[in-house]
């Protein structure tokens, strides 16, 4: 479409274009898809950190602002860019994916599995079609929920009205996420938030259906800090104003090895872009945010299940 290979009633189509009711689409595709080379990224990008590495895959720490995968508008500078500059052996995968198991959005932190070997990117691909993957997520959420634990069930698809957001609608996709309160604060809580599917932006969605949406979500957030009314809300809008996208952190992971079966655990604490948004929700002054997971017994896996 860029490059005007897309004509509505023989005249170049805009992205923007709306469809209307037996106008003619014609799409002139080029003579071979170009070749993407995955060099060396074109920009500097956030380091990332390696928490677990062997010869079947590997475990990194997501930071947020950097995009998985190649796509419109990231072509050169993304994390499969950083991999493939640090000479990381990735497995085959879906076209310009190569290693990707599962994603996190740009702005969400935190723990990623990358296959090195194609044989390990199917085993792991089936173990989370199993839900033999175990993924649990850190999120500050707006107000106070009812209950201590329950399970939010409700199909996700994409927006009516706007194409880059997803909501919970009857025709979507089965999703249901498993929520845990972990700490109440002034005006959030503190939640962890377990996977049983893996929709996209699937966390966000559901606690925004459920009236508490993440603290700093720019897409989903429903007004934020003017959710809070009463003595809480300046506290609530400096909160908003010290978080500096959404409190959504991929803390927690456990999954048992591709090629040996033996069950790893592993563990990411609150990263540091949000240790002022922690301090500020509630976590006591005494303790350093970056053990704030710890603290708050956030923490369920280990290596026995």
């Amino acid at each position: 479409m860029a490059a005007g290979g897309v004509r509505v009633n023989g005249k170049v189509a805009r992205a923007s274009r709306i469809l209307a009711r037996k106008e003619l689409v014609e799409v002139e595709f080029p003579e071979g898809d170009r070749a993407r080379r995955l060099g060396p990224p074109a920009r500097d990008l956030p380091p990332i950190r390696i928490v677990h590495e062997d010869d079947h895959l590997l475990v990194l720490d997501k930071p947020a602002g950097l995009v998985v995968h190649p796509a419109p508008g990231h072509w050169d500078d993304t994390l499969v860019h950083l991999l493939a500059a640090r000479g990381t052996a990735l497995s085959g995968g879906a076209p310009g994916r190569p290693g990707i198991v599962h994603r996190l959005d740009r702005d969400t932190s935190g723990l990623m599995i990358i296959a090195k070997t194609d044989l390990a990117h199917r085993r792991l691909g089936s173990a989370l079609a199993a839900r033999q993957v175990k993924r649990a997520y850190a999120a500050l959420a707006w107000g106070h929920f009812d209950r201590d634990r329950f399970s939010i069930e409700a199909p996700i698809g994409r927006h009516p009205a706007d194409r880059k957001r997803m909501t919970v609608r009857a025709d979507g996709r089965a999703a249901r996420t498993n929520i845990e309160v972990v700490a109440r604060f002034a005006g959030c809580d503190l939640a962890r938030a377990e996977l049983e599917s893996g929709r996209t932006h699937q966390i966000r969605v559901h606690l925004a259906h459920a009236g508490h949406p993440v603290v700093g979500d720019p897409v989903y957030g429903q007004g934020g800090a003017r959710r809070i009314s009463g003595p809480g809300r300046s506290a609530a809008e400096r909160l908003e104003r010290e978080t500096p996208r959404q409190a959504l952190h991929a803390a927690e992971l456990w999954f048992r090895h591709p090629a040996s079966g033996t069950p790893l655990a592993l563990r990411s604490e609150w990263p540091p872009d949000l240790h002022v948004a922690l301090r500020l929700a509630g976590l006591p002054a005494g303790v350093d945010p970056a053990f704030g997971l710890a603290y708050l017994g956030f923490f369920r896996y280990s290596s026995d299940g």
